[in-house]
């Protein structure tokens, strides 16, 4: 594990997923971080292009993957490669789900889905950071970690649906019900997922 301290505190966090996978000494570490971000953005926009037939609305893999990488990658290089991700569809790339058709760039952005991109990153940085202190070595710590960022990205996603189309409208009815059953499924498999990966590529550090 490694120790920062500081005149207030001593903060003890845990390797990454990532580090014990692709160590930083097999290649220059500037490199490996940008490779990791944009590998990482990729498989975001990816999954955000993936519908599993599901009830009530069919579900995508894009929050599982988001919360997935923040947890395996820690929190800075999480957040990195969440904006990464959003720079790419500021810049008119359809990597975001819905586009091309539903608009691209930051006429998208602005839309409806605009809170829950910047939950995006909120909840990678969270993840990340519990990631950092063990959260993802075991399965009730991985679902408790995920129901965290799971809320990062609902509450600026709800709040901005609210302000833009104004709180008489069913708020909570289009952002947020539909998509319960389809979270917990992504969280249960999160759960399952993380804690076998440091069983199988996990290595011990001191």
């Amino acid at each position: 594990m490694h120790k920062k301290e500081t005149a207030l505190t001593t903060e003890t966090t845990q390797p990454t997923l990532i580090s014990s996978i692709f160590p930083a000494s097999k290649i220059d570490t500037r490199l490996r971080f940008a490779l990791l971000a944009i590998l990482g953005s990729l498989l975001i926009a990816i999954s955000s292009k993936i519908q599993v037939p599901f009830y009530p609305v069919p579900m995508t893999m894009q929050t599982f993957v988001i919360l997935t990488l923040g947890m395996a990658y820690g929190w800075r290089l999480g957040a990195v490669t969440l904006l990464l991700y959003l720079g790419e569809g500021a810049l008119g790339l359809p990597v975001f789900a819905g586009t091309p058709e539903k608009g691209i760039g930051l006429a998208y952005m602005l839309g409806g889905t605009g809170g829950y991109l910047v939950g995006f990153v909120l909840a990678a940085v969270a993840c990340g950071w519990l990631a950092e202190r063990g959260w993802d070595r075991r399965p009730v710590s991985t679902a408790l970690a995920m129901l965290v960022g799971n809320a990062l990205i609902y509450v600026p996603g709800i709040l901005w649906l609210g302000a833009l189309f104004g709180w008489d409208k069913p708020i909570l009815e289009w952002g947020l019900v539909p998509f319960i059953f389809g979270d917990v499924v992504k969280l249960a498999l999160a759960a399952a997922v993380l804690p076998l990966a440091w069983r199988t590529f996990g290595r011990r550090e001191s």
